[in-house]
């Protein structure tokens, strides 16, 4: 009975604690979706914003937000295309790895044009702006080399594969075709074919001929006993009298 309550007690706590256990998963799963979902949003919100400053805007504040909306779109942009082709290709992970370095930069340099906006010295923040457009470019530039040498690579090996597929399609598609090579040989089949009953029904003809002209048969019939049917038959040996 003791043993019976023991492992009853066990289950119970096994059952806690995978309750325990399954509750901390879905929680921290509705947590970061909530999160995904708020700096998405908030991701969104921002550069909306960026892009009504950049067209509504004019001088250092303009320029400043079409600063900060290139650099985040193109940033986004190249994140995007090496997440999605790693996950086909592994060699992109050295890739993948080179712009999270070059994300570190991206980000600082966001930083910076954020505060700038704020800055109510806009003479010092115009003769900074050469600067910060070339650094943008640079960031921008970088991120545009990795994104379209993965989307080249990624078509490249699409081509190749298409290219492989049409070469087999064309030997299956010449494999079903085989009927139109034994062609003339299934004609020369049918031909001999033809030859050879042309000929047996020559030799018929000439051996009714020989056997006319040798004349009927004798008038003494052969015992039908005496004949056989199949040569594996043995012939029937003829009754002798006492």
């Amino acid at each position: 009975m003791e043993a019976v309550i023991l492992i009853l007690g066990l289950l119970f706590v096994a059952f806690m604690a995978l309750g325990v256990y399954v509750s901390v998963k879905v929680i921290g799963a509705a947590k970061r979706g909530v999160d995904r979902t708020i700096t998405q949003a908030r991701r969104t919100v921002e550069e909306t914003t960026l892009r009504a400053k950049s067209y509504g805007q004019v001088g250092v504040a303009g320029e400043l937000a079409q600063l900060r909306l290139s650099l985040r779109t193109s940033m986004r942009a190249t994140q995007e295309a090496l997440q999605a082709g790693v996950a086909e290709d592994a060699s992109l992970s050295e890739s993948l790895g080179l712009f999270e370095r070059l994300s570190v930069h991206g980000r600082e340099l966001d930083d910076e044009l954020k505060r700038l906006e704020r800055e109510p010295d806009r003479a010092t923040v115009a003769s900074l702006l050469p600067g910060l457009k070339q650094r943008t470019e640079r960031i921008t530039h970088s991120a545009q080399s990795l994104r379209w040498a993965a989307r080249d690579r990624a078509r490249q090996f699409a081509d190749d594969d298409l290219a492989a597929l049409n070469t087999q399609i064309d030997v299956e598609a010449g494999a079903l075709r085989h009927w139109t090579v034994e062609e003339p040989s299934a004609g020369a089949g049918a031909g001999a074919g033809a030859g050879a009953g042309a000929d047996g029904r020559g030799g018929e003809r000439a051996r009714g001929a020989r056997a006319g002209e040798e004349g009927p048969e004798a008038l003494t019939s052969r015992d039908p006993r005496a004949q056989t049917g199949y040569p594996w038959q043995k012939a029937v040996r003829p009754e002798t009298t006492n």
